[in-house]
């Protein structure tokens, strides 16, 4: 593994830093207990890193066997507008999953989740960083209709939650416990969309993923470990460790999750383009059969802590017998194991956008049994929140006819800043943004 490490221009650079110290006030007390809780991994580095050596050929799309492009004047101008797309959301993810984490850092059961945390919250600044590298190191002006590199930075810093690109950066954090669901189930998402693009035609592109995929790892983990813990705990009894939380936390961040891959029908523009090797539906089934595993692992260990006696194959034979039978098994209930909602359940964007699909794939016809079936399966924090009331509302109005299921996935209000680029101007304001991006006040949930 070779890397070249690269600064951003003062400037930029000191943007960046002012940003962490509002969103990662911690950012030092991470520095000094690094090699306390990391002492087998280089220190942390605030600057953009790419892989040398990778492959300087397409290898898959309508240019593969083609040289890579170094520049974005190397591709089409169809082809320049997409990757810039790709590369200013994925900006957006990086620096909205820090805003997300900020919100219940401090509420941290343990001091190791919340080091491991704020060690994601720093990688995720990197990566961020990373792309800003990206935008700033070429002329991207005919792809962004004359946007400047440094106004598109300017635009991700000063992104609030709310106004991020992908509606699962835009939901706050109910608990610590979503920070960890997040990790585990959001963060992969970002796992599978670094590796498909790792084969990317754009040379610069490509060679950012290797260094972000080792990062993400740990992004993994952070969520995944945790988690291992607390269902361990669950399965002694501790009251504030239950697998119902976790359970309903799932069935928040799930969904977000599939639509992150896009709609199930597409990705064949980016496969084309040689920017992926995968289009929209085959990766998304492939997240979800590792989620399954990763609940399945979970399950197992729950099981195991509840009967230290059993072997793992004893554990794995009780699994088994619950999902199929779903019968007690020793004093185990069907009920307590962790389980994904069928894919079509509570989605907004995507092939089964707007429909009401149950937790296990059952249909509805009554938006008002619909929603009290939401309730039962999702955080009770967040069904209070204003994302929760506006989607309701917005169901409403599609199962009326008031609106198609297309025009209700824009419909959906955003945050939009009333000020500078600083967090320390907090002034927002929930809009709707017509095909025109003329901006319209929201209507009242």
């Amino acid at each position: 593994m070779s890397l070249a490490t690269i600064e951003l221009p003062q400037q930029f650079h000191h943007a960046v830093e002012h940003w962490r110290r509002h969103y990662i006030p911690d950012f030092d007390a991470l520095m000094a207990a690094w090699d306390r809780y990391f002492p087998k991994d280089e220190p942390f580095c605030l600057c953009a890193k790419l892989e040398l050596g990778t492959s300087e050929v397409v290898t898959i799309g309508d240019h593969a066997g083609e040289k890579k492009r170094l520049k974005p004047d190397e591709l089409t101008e169809a082809e320049a507008k997409q990757l810039l797309a790709i590369i200013r959301a994925q900006a957006s993810t990086e620096f909205g999953s820090i805003q997300q984490h900020h919100g219940t850092l401090a509420r941290a059961q343990d001091d190791e989740d919340r080091f491991w945390i704020l060690r994601v919250m720093a990688e995720e600044l990197r990566h961020g960083y990373q792309m800003f590298h990206l935008l700033l190191s070429e002329d991207w002006s005919g792809a962004s209709g004359g946007t400047k590199g440094e106004d598109m930075v300017e635009e991700a810093l000063s992104m609030q939650t709310g106004s991020h690109v992908l509606d699962a950066f835009n939901l706050d954090f109910d608990s610590f416990l979503d920070s960890l669901v997040f990790a585990a189930v959001i963060d992969r998402v970002g796992k599978y969309q670094l590796t498909m693009q790792k084969v990317c035609a754009y040379k610069p592109f490509a060679d950012s993923m290797p260094p972000m995929l080792r990062e993400e790892a740990f992004h993994l983990a952070a969520g995944v470990v945790p988690l291992r813990r607390w269902v361990k705990r669950a399965a002694k009894g501790d009251s504030l460790n239950t697998m119902e939380a976790v359970q309903r936390a799932i069935a928040k961040w799930y969904p977000r999750g599939l639509e992150m891959f896009g709609d199930e029908r597409g990705g064949k523009t980016n496969v084309g383009y040689g920017f992926k090797d995968m289009e929209n539906r085959p990766a998304q089934d492939l997240y979800i059969a590792e989620l399954e595993r990763m609940l399945r692992d979970l399950n197992i260990r729950f099981i195991r802590a509840r009967h230290p006696e059993w072997s793992a194959e004893q554990a794995e034979l009780a699994l088994d017998t619950l999902h199929q039978e779903r019968v007690k098994v020793d004093g185990l209930r069907f009920e307590e194991l962790l389980r994904l909602p069928d894919r079509r359940f509570f989605r907004r964007k995507g092939e089964p956008a707007w429909t009401m699909v149950g937790f296990d794939g059952e249909a509805f016809d009554d938006v008002e049994a619909y929603l009290p079936h939401l309730a039962r399966h999702l955080p009770e924090a967040y069904l209070a929140s204003r994302d929760m009331r506006l989607y309701a509302n917005t169901l409403r109005k599609v199962v009326s006819g008031q609106l198609t299921a297309a025009e209700a996935t824009k419909a959906m209000p955003k945050l939009k800043r009333v000020g500078g680029v600083c967090p320390c101007s907090r002034a927002v304001r929930w809009v709707v943004e017509d095909e025109t991006s003329e901006l319209k006040d929201a209507p009242s949930p």
